[in-house]
């Protein structure tokens, strides 16, 4: 099991009546690791609300939306590697890859739009796969096989991009299409967020209801013990990658239509901030617990404090600041939620 269970047992309600309120609240935790992003998020909005009220504008939360929507998709990838004790810090070489790759074809050599798209994905899912290998195959760590490929991956597309941007005109419509917007009540929602929301749910799912998603939280928890329950761990972790890396290519489609443009040098910080991400919405760095639905909460959480502090007039350094001490407290509360007892 990957997450602590309410008690079942005469003897564990007793066990759990005994605890300290502090020693409940870390029992919660851990078994539901989306309620601490949840409660940050809720409480950032009354914050930043009451310091400026156009923070809670629809319009304002619109593109809050729009901001977090490419993080928010790399951070799906990022979670199921570090569901698995892992970290990927080659998402966003992988992404704008995938992304020059089929923008170029498209535009040099005609490629239709959907197969332009199905480039992408297909090469994010090899450049996952290269991943997977070397940590499967070589027993590598992720961290240095990801720190490796961020540079290759980089280079490979600045080489065969040379350099240059594609704009959004020169490409097929629906590669751009991610980037049209739609009213949702008083909100404007980009075709983009739909998309995130519907990778959300479909690896939540995957996650919470398959067999799959139960041997990748058993490989995260512990290795050795999924092994002798049957569970092929390098096949698992295989599929992770490569499922990540596809999730990447996804997100090279959903950048051109944000940016308007699929350019090598776009989303820079994108490794740390789907990190970020992941973090701040609970999923342990170690492996074994967490949900995408905590990432989402993560992603938002971020894009809740740089648009509220914003809006208050802070500089953008402090900015920064605020958010790196977020995934300090973040990490420093998973390490006292494992440290839980039953």
């Amino acid at each position: 099991m990957t997450t602590t269970t309410p008690p079942t047992t005469a003897a564990q309600q007793f066990a759990l009546r005994r605890h300290s309120p502090l020693q409940r609240v870390q029992h919660l935790l851990h078994g539901h690791p989306a309620i601490s992003p949840f409660l940050v998020l809720v409480i950032s909005f009354v914050i930043f609300s009451t310091l400026n009220p156009r923070f809670a504008s629809p319009n304002s939360l619109s593109l809050v939306l729009q901001q977090v929507a490419v993080i928010g998709a790399l951070a799906v990838g990022q979670t199921l590697i570090i569901l698995t004790a892992g970290i990927d810090l080659s998402v966003g070489a992988i992404a704008i890859l995938a992304m020059m790759l089929a923008a170029k074809l498209a535009e040099g050599q005609g490629l239709s739009g959907g197969l332009a798209i199905a480039l992408a994905v297909a090469v994010g899912a090899a450049a996952g796969a290269l991943n997977g290998a070397l940590v499967t195959r070589l027993k590598l760590p992720p961290f240095i096989v990801t720190l490796g490929t961020l540079s290759v991956f980089t280079a490979i597309g600045l080489l065969y991009s040379e350099g240059q941007s594609v704009q959004a005109t020169d490409l097929p419509a629906v590669l751009s299409w991610t980037g049209e917007s739609f009213p949702v009540g008083r909100f404007r929602i980009t075709v983009g967020v739909v998309a995130v929301v519907l990778l959300y749910l479909a690896v939540g799912f995957a996650l919470a209801k398959t067999a799959w998603g139960r041997h990748v939280y058993a490989v995260g928890d512990d290795k050795e013990a999924a092994r002798l329950a049957g569970i092929r761990v390098d096949r698992v972790l295989l599929s992770v990658y490569v499922a990540a890396g596809a999730i990447y290519g996804i997100t090279a489609w959903i950048l051109i239509g944000r940016a308007g443009a699929a350019s090598p040098n776009a989303i820079t910080d994108a490794n740390l901030e789907s990190i970020t991400a992941v973090v701040i919405g609970g999923t342990s760095l170690f492996g074994g617990r967490g949900a995408v639905l905590g990432t989402l909460l993560g992603a938002l959480i971020v894009g809740f404090f740089r648009s509220g502090l914003s809006l208050a007039g802070v500089d953008d350094q402090y900015r920064v600041l605020a958010v790196g001490l977020l995934v300090i407290l973040a990490v420093a509360v998973d390490q006292w939620i494992r440290k839980v007892r039953s």
